[in-house]
This record gives structure tokens, sequence and C-alpha cells, in this order.
């Protein structure tokens, strides 16, 4: 059973984080979502992480370990990314994951961690119009589309196209784990 890490923070876009969360559930995923010191947080419209009673506990950005994990969720949310990109684990766990070709996803504002772990240099990339000149400046090809799959690499320029990411994660993961087999 494949295993995804959506990384959060609080004034996340809550559409990012239920639709992502839920979908990789629905496909039988196991999911954690991660939050620095593993705190609840609360995103920019009101939704309350953990959402549910069936959720499992938050993870902390402390305990993120690329062992575990197929995929990392990067989602939107202007405030949330700012924040977390700032966390010295999350951008080493970044790192990790990329040398290990693990999937690195990155959905609306979720990109700009990718940017602070050097992760997009010299990859083919979208982004949402207010990153672009970050994402360029960090070594990408930035190209206009909705959705780019550079190798393990996935960028999506804005929430809209989320069930097209989503899709193409799931895709990008399957073919991560026929390689290895």
């Amino acid at each position: 059973m494949p295993s995804a890490v959506i990384i959060t923070g609080p004034g996340f876009q809550d559409h990012d984080v239920v639709y992502t969360y839920y979908r990789l559930i629905e496909e039988g995923w196991t999911v954690d979502v991660a939050t620095k010191n593993g705190a609840h947080v609360v995103g920019k419209y009101g939704i309350p992480l953990p959402m549910d009673k069936t959720a499992k506990p938050l993870v902390s950005f402390d305990q993120l370990d690329a062992d575990t994990y197929d995929a990392v969720i990067l989602t939107g949310g202007h405030e949330a990314p700012d924040r977390v990109r700032q966390d010295a684990h999350v951008l080493e766990f970044l790192r990790t994951m990329d040398a290990r070709q693990k999937v690195v996803a990155g959905l609306c504002h979720g990109p700009w961690i990718m940017v602070s772990a050097g992760v997009l240099k010299g990859r083919r990339a979208c982004a949402y119009i207010g990153l672009r000149d970050d994402v360029i400046n960090a070594g990408a090809d930035v190209v206009d589309s909705d959705v780019i799959v550079d190798g393990h690499i996935i960028t999506c320029s804005y929430y809209a196209y989320v069930g097209k990411f989503m899709q193409l994660v799931f895709e990008t993961v399957a073919k991560n784990q026929v390689a290895v087999a």
C-alpha cells in the first residue's frame, strides 16, 4: 500500500488539504499530515487539522522520514507554505525524497517549499503566478501549464487543477514502484 505525507501549517488552503487527504484515503493509501511540532492548525477558511475523529494524530516535522513515504504533497495557501519553508527538517526531508527519486509534489503555493529546498533547479515546472519569479529564480524552466511532471517532481499551478494533479501523483508513484520492483 503506498504512503504519503501532506505537509502544511497554519493558514493552509483548506480545499487543497481536504481534497488531497481524502483522495489518498479513497485510493487506499496510508496518509499522514505533518505540521510543526505536530501542532493542531486551522486553515484559511476554518478547517481544523486533524479534520475528523478518524484522522491519526499529526506528525511533527522532526519525525519525517523518507523511508516511510512514497510521496510528499505540499499544499497551498500562501501563509502555510511560507511558514513551512523556513523549517530545516522539512527542507532536508524534501532533499532526501528528491535524492531517492520519490515523488515530491507541490500544489499552488506548495512549490514555494520546493524552491527553498533547492529541488527545482534544472527541472521543468509550472507555477502559480505569484510564485513564477521565485520558481524561475530557483533554476526551473517554467512553462504555462496546469500540471507538470518532470520525473518524480510534480508541480500544479492552481488549486482548480487538483484533480489532475492527484491523478498524476498516483500514476507517478505507480511507475516508480514498477521501476523498483
